[in-house]
């Protein structure tokens, strides 16, 4: 079974507490770091479109849980899949700051082979909408170029 169909069904028979939500997550855009390396490896498309899905559950007052599975269409512009799963720390009123650990699978990174990574979260909540950001590092054989991703995350 694909590692997106697994992440699929664990995150569908998952418990939904009374204070979990479900988001539609709306991809987004990407800063590249090192803009000439990014035209030079075709790295750099800066507009990073997809859809997604986030489910959110408190797991105290100031930590909520968080699981992502989504596809958009990456900086070397092909689609990429992800799945998720982190915990973001309610800083303030409006800051969320936290990490997950994601699985990632697309033609542009680690030569096309599925691989997981942990990446930081930082996110500013308004009332229906969140504006997430997380910086994904230049690592050898995984990722050419150091980059700054953001999206947002509706809930209806």
């Amino acid at each position: 079974m694909p590692a997106r169909a697994l992440a699929l069904c664990i995150l569908l028979l998952l418990p939904v507490p009374a204070a979990a939500e479900l988001g539609l997550n709306l991809y987004g855009l990407a800063y590249h770091f090192d803009r000439d390396r990014a035209r030079e490896t075709g790295l750099d498309n800066e507009f990073i479109a997809g859809v997604g899905l986030r489910y959110r559950a408190a797991h105290s007052e100031r930590i909520d849980w968080v699981m992502d599975l989504s596809a958009y269409y990456d900086s070397g512009r092909n689609t990429a899949f992800v799945a998720g799963a982190g915990a973001l720390w309610k800083v303030s009123s409006g800051w969320r700051l936290g990490g997950a650990l994601a699985a990632f699978q697309s033609d542009t990174y680690n030569r096309g082979r599925a691989f997981v990574a942990p990446l930081p979260l930082l996110a500013y909540e308004f009332r229906s909408i969140t504006l997430n950001f997380t910086y994904v590092p230049k690592l050898s054989e995984i990722n050419d170029v150091a980059t700054l991703a953001m999206w947002l995350t509706w809930w209806p």
